[in-house]
């Protein structure tokens, strides 16, 4: 009997592939622990998620850190994710000369729809063991705001819930602390709106 093992591939390859036009520019893809994931597409309502929870954050985090939608990052283990939102430090090459790493790295944010299962069992232990030290959800399918903290042995070891109390207030109510900022809050209701069926 034949055993076979898929080889991860590594960064370097990764970018040959990208550079020699196996994966076309403006592919969907990603690269996670050296495989090519292909990335799901968005509706509407994470589209719209998106844009506006960048825009909040591209206002309310001006000149203090870098805001990034959906631009990869760079991880250990053979990884490039590209998260919906990150915000990393400023840095003085503005991530001309590489894209984020770990230490860069303030928040990571994907927002959820089909995609819950992976963001939660294949992304976030990604996250964990790079040492990412605070990671969101947000939970289309649920309505709420899932936060993870506390990265250790490849797990968060600390989960956080957040949802509104009142279905119809529309998240106006809930806030939350952005990460190394503590006096900015960020209203939810400013980017996730709940479903209105």
């Amino acid at each position: 009997m034949i055993s076979t093992q898929v080889r991860p591939l590594t960064r370097a390859e990764y970018y040959q592939m990208i550079e020699s036009g196996i994966i076309q520019e403006g592919e969907r893809v990603e690269l996670i622990s050296g495989q090519i994931f292909t990335m799901a597409a968005k509706g509407t309502r994470h589209t719209l998620c998106t844009r506006k929870l960048f825009k909040h954050l591209l206002a309310l985090l001006g000149g203090l850190a870098d805001v990034q939608s959906q631009d990869p990052i760079t991880l250990p283990n053979n990884s490039e994710p590209e998260p919906d939102i990150v915000i990393a430090r400023l840095r003085s090459d503005d991530y001309m000369d590489s894209h984020p790493t770990p230490p860069d790295i303030i928040l990571v944010v994907e927002v959820a729809d089909s995609t819950i299962k992976f963001d939660r069992e294949t992304k976030a232990p990604l996250y964990a063991a790079a040492g990412i030290s605070e990671y969101w959800i947000v939970n289309l399918n649920d309505n709420y705001l899932e936060v993870y903290s506390e990265p250790a042995g490849g797990i968060y070891n600390n989960i956080k819930i957040i949802q509104p109390r009142n279905e119809q207030s529309f998240f106006d109510e809930e806030s939350i602390d952005l990460p190394q900022f503590p006096a900015i809050k960020l209203r939810l209701g400013d980017f996730f709106l709940a479903s209105k069926t």
